[in-house]
């Protein structure tokens, strides 16, 4: 036996000539690079060339969208991040969710975006004893000028531009399921008649996630109707003391309107236009394809946290806020990046976690992490 370890230790000790492997060396070398290849260092595809026009549209678009931020610093302090998401879901035609404690600016961050872009405004505070009529409206009986009497449908607050509805989960799912077909295809339904929404129309609704008495969990397939779910957190010690100046001096938005509605719609359909190259286009496919556990090329992270992954309409979300997003930041093509920073809100209200995750105490975040660490 020892004589068999010492040949062992020799062969391990073979000096090869000069210039010569054997191989080993080489296969090590590689499976480490391998395994330190991951999405973060995948390489930025070429970008396509961009004309003059398209050019001088592009920096129309980001110059508009730099004067929205500006207005909306005056009434809103921090929320950067969360600012960026809720205009790039409103220029791609989406509805966005933002859920917070009380007292952080939801409802004030809401109210500003209406101001500067100078949209018809409504606020729904929904309740437990909210009917659908509250929302939609209803058919009342009223004389007319003759004295005869005639059917006249009153339209609810949701016949506007910009709708908050303003704690969503305290209603029941009744009236919540009145907002179904209104936050899809834009248009309402009552006694047989249906009524078209003007556009743009957007729904910002809000969420308390620490309250449960008199809430109702929005139903699978109402959430998976809001382009974003967006995380709106504590503001720093700065920020706070930021916020109590700036509401001592007055409680009123002051921020002014910079576009209006159709300025949004143009913005829209130049957006519609900004080329996704195959690449981008099917790792956002599969990074979708990556959350569900029971697909056979689903990420290891799926298969051990994620109970449902997303649906197809977090892949038609991906990439329409990507092509949002990239004219937002002065380009005219879409990027891995724009894939990977969209993922987390896209993704955040579509994915249902295990328990396994529970038990590890993971957030949904640091699911889509993972999950964007092992598509490639």
């Amino acid at each position: 036996m020892k004589k068999f370890k010492k040949s062992t230790e020799a062969a391990e000790k073979v000096e090869l000539p000069a210039g010569e492997t054997n191989g080993q060396e080489e296969n090590v070398g590689q499976a480490e690079a391998v395994q330190n290849v991951t999405a973060e260092e995948r390489p930025e595809p070429v970008a396509p060339p961009v004309s003059e026009e398209n050019a001088q549209k592009v920096k129309k678009f980001s110059d508009a969208v730099a004067r929205i931020r500006s207005e909306l610093k005056k009434d809103v302090v921090g929320m950067e991040d969360v600012v960026d998401n809720v205009l790039c879901a409103i220029i791609a035609g989406g509805n966005v969710l933002l859920e917070g404690v009380p007292g952080v600016g939801k409802t004030r961050l809401v109210r500003a975006l209406g101001k500067t872009m100078s949209l018809p405004f409504s606020r729904i505070q929904f309740t437990p004893d909210l009917m659908p009529s509250d929302v939609t409206g209803t058919n009342v009986i009223e004389k007319d000028d003759n004295g005869k009497m005639t059917t006249v449908f009153r339209h609810g607050p949701i016949f506007a531009n910009l709708v908050l509805a303003d704690e969503i989960n305290r209603a029941t799912p009744k009236t919540q399921s009145a907002m179904l077909e209104v936050m899809q295809e834009h248009k309402v339904t009552v006694a047989k008649q249906t009524y078209r929404l003007s556009e743009p129309f957007f729904v910002l609704a809000t969420e308390n996630p620490i309250e449960q008495d008199g809430t109702y969990p929005l139903p699978e397939a109402q959430m998976d109707r809001f382009m974003f779910k967006l995380i709106v957190s504590f503001p720093s010690q700065k920020e706070l003391a930021d916020i109590v100046s700036m509401t001592q001096i007055t409680m009123d938005e002051t921020a002014e309107a910079v576009i209006d509605g159709q300025t949004i719609l143009e913005m829209r359909e130049l957006a519609k236009g900004v080329p996704v190259i195959d690449e981008v286009l099917n790792f956002a496919v599969d990074l979708v394809t990556n959350t569900h556990p029971e697909l056979e090329g689903g990420s290891a992270a799926a298969k051990k946290y994620v109970r449902y992954g997303a649906s197809p309409r977090a892949a038609q979300a991906l990439i329409t806020c990507a092509k949002v997003r990239a004219l937002m930041n002065g380009n005219y093509n879409v990027s891995y990046a724009d894939i990977k920073a969209l993922a987390y809100p896209v993704f955040r209200h579509r994915i249902k976690l295990n328990y396994t995750a529970v038990a590890e105490k993971l957030t949904v975040d640091d699911v889509i992490k993972q999950i964007i660490s092992e598509t490639k």
